[in-house]
């Protein structure tokens, strides 16, 4: 999609820093970070939100978590403990409309998130 933001980040088109990528998946750190490791996790074929998700999707966005999975093992946050957060919608607090998974580690979490 020409105009999403993390479709340019795929890209090329807009720097990040990148921890992750695979034939499926592209992670980078946010560029406003809520916690000493945050990272965005994306999948490489656009989809605007979770209500957009279809069955053959399902593959994909295990695919989000096995990469969660090795950033915070890489990161050496996986034994510590770590968060992850997908939103769906304005009114959850989604601001870029594709699918992306938070991976929050390095700090005491509380709970609830907010």
């Amino acid at each position: 999609m020409s105009d999403c933001l993390f479709c340019k980040i795929i890209a090329g088109d807009i720097p990040a820093e990148k921890i992750y990528e695979d034939d499926h998946v592209f992670a980078f750190r946010d560029i406003n970070p809520m916690a000493p490791l945050h990272a965005l996790i994306i999948p490489k074929q656009h989809i605007a939100t979770i209500n957009d998700l279809e069955e053959d999707h399902a593959g994909l966005m295990g695919n989000l978590f096995l990469a969660a999975k090795q950033i915070a093992t890489d990161e050496g946050y996986a034994e510590e403990g770590y968060r992850t957060v997908m939103n769906c919608g304005e009114a959850a607090g989604q601001t870029v409309f594709h699918v992306h998974l938070h991976l929050l580690a390095g700090r005491p979490l509380q709970w609830p998130p907010g």
